[in-house]
């Protein structure tokens, strides 16, 4: 077996992995760089792009049927959906945007960037598919996720059912679809395959979308897409292959329900990737789902060289989160035993159904001064037809500085980027509205929200 000196091994080649390189490389350390899956980025292969494409059909698919709101009288055939030419662009889209990634990669000193499943030995040595012995001064886990199923759903054959690793790949859309989740993934999806033709059905156990913490704001995207999408407030109960797909059954109150579903997709979350890689050889306390239990604020992993970095950290599954994870992780690994704390940048997360989603800076509490904005009054909005739900900005009453932010809106994923860049810059929320507003924008209901925040942080406490 070939043995490897060096200062740094970084376990995972994905967004985090790639950054921690980096972080090596300005620290002027060697590093080794391990994958054992595959190439090309969670978030290029099966996440934030392929979605994106499919959504972005489902969008122009839902333009049309709505363009009688604006007088245009379409004949009731006008659009037929080609489930095989959607996917087809998709992948044809996703594996340009991996290819980028590839060739990144393949620049790489290949005696530095091993391919194989890698599994701990000691502490910060590394065995890489049994033909090389990696050891190291420091190492940083950047191994990323895995799609979580749930007991009920692990026995079904891989023909009925998806998760966002295996959606993509289908040859064609399904006639119907089963939806277990309205998180991030269960939602945007669902919509997506929704505004496609694709008779779905979204399975949501406890009433909640996307991640949104602030109830009002929750109650009013809850009424948005129930209003278009077959929700379900259940816990699927049954699950049995048949003859033609998928057999679920739950209960709604006193009443039970069947129906079959040509397949079956996932969206319960995900969690770290930790098979195989032999972690308590290392001797780090696990957690029960077996990830070393680590400092949030340095990556470190106990008093060991040892850094977490991505989304096994279970923190911020988000692209940018996670390329600051490998900065951070590989900048400490890099020079161990000096380990700091880096600054974070505002939390921002956008969800990108139709109205986005997004939750900005500090999530709701009671202690927060709030103001709202109710889109389907707003004019913009109205303008173009999507007018439908709810802003709310959150404010510290001690010193009025704009804190975070839940949304439901049209045009929701910019107006999270003005408030998180708000929030960034720590500006209160006077200097907030001195800042233009332009007519007629979907903006201005940012402002209507901020001049209510501002009058609520004008009132006397309680």
């Amino acid at each position: 077996m070939k043995t490897i000196e060096t200062d740094v091994v970084i376990l995972g080649a994905g967004t985090a992995g790639l950054n921690a390189r980096r972080a090596v490389v300005d620290a002027g350390r060697r590093w080794v760089m391990v994958e054992g899956l595959v190439y090309g980025t969670m978030c290029a292969r099966v996440g934030c792009m392929p979605s994106k494409l499919l959504i972005a059909a489902a969008e122009r698919a839902h333009d049309v049927h709505g363009a009688e709101l604006f007088g245009l009288r379409l004949p009731p055939d006008a659009l037929r959906v080609d489930g095989r030419a959607v996917l087809e662009r998709v992948r044809r889209e996703r594996d340009r945007f991996v290819g980028f990634v590839l060739e990144a990669n393949e620049r790489l000193p290949k005696e530095q960037n091993l391919f194989g499943r890698a599994r701990f030995s000691g502490p910060t040595t590394v065995i890489v598919g049994e033909h090389t012995r990696v050891e190291a001064r420091a190492v940083v886990l950047a191994t990323g996720s895995t799609p979580y199923l749930p007991p009920a759903f692990a026995s079904l054959p891989p023909e009925v059912l998806d998760t966002n690793d295996t959606i993509f790949e289908r040859p064609d859309l399904p006639r119907s679809l089963a939806v277990i989740g309205t998180g991030v993934i269960g939602l945007e999806l669902g919509q997506a395959m929704h505004r496609l033709g694709v008779k779905t059905t979204l399975f949501s156990r406890r009433g909640h979308f996307a991640g949104l913490s602030d109830p009002d704001v929750n109650t009013v995207a809850r009424a948005v897409f129930e209003a278009e999408l077959d929700v379900r407030e259940a816990e699927v109960e049954t699950v049995e292959r048949v003859d033609g797909g998928v057999h679920l059954g739950w209960h709604e109150g006193r009443h039970e329900h069947h129906a079959v579903f040509e397949r079956v997709l996932v969206a319960t979350g995900r969690r770290a990737f930790v098979e195989g890689l032999d972690l308590h050889m290392t001797g780090l306390a696990l957690d029960d789902d077996g990830v070393p239990r680590f400092d949030p604020a340095t990556l470190q992993c106990g008093a060991l060289p040892i850094f977490l970095a991505g989304d096994i950290t279970g923190q911020h599954p988000i692209l940018h989160e996670a390329a600051d994870d490998g900065r951070i992780a590989g900048k400490n690994a890099a020079l161990f035993p000096e380990v700091s704390a880096a600054p974070r940048r505002v939390p921002l997360a956008i969800t990108f159904c139709d109205p986005n989603v997004a939750v900005v800076g500090e999530r709701y509490s009671p202690e927060h001064a709030v103001g709202a904005v109710d889109m389907s009054r707003q004019g913009r909005s109205r303008i173009m037809g999507k007018n439908a739900g709810v802003i709310h900005v959150y404010g510290r009453r001690a010193d009025r500085r704009l804190v975070g932010a839940e949304l439901c809106a049209p045009r929701g994923e910019h107006l999270a980027h003005l408030l998180a860049w708000a929030i960034g810059a720590r500006l209160i929320v006077d200097e907030v509205l001195r800042l233009p507003f332009y007519h007629p924008v979907v903006e201005e209901g940012l402002r209507t929200a901020l001049s209510q925040l501002q009058r609520a942080l004008d009132a006397p406490a309680g």
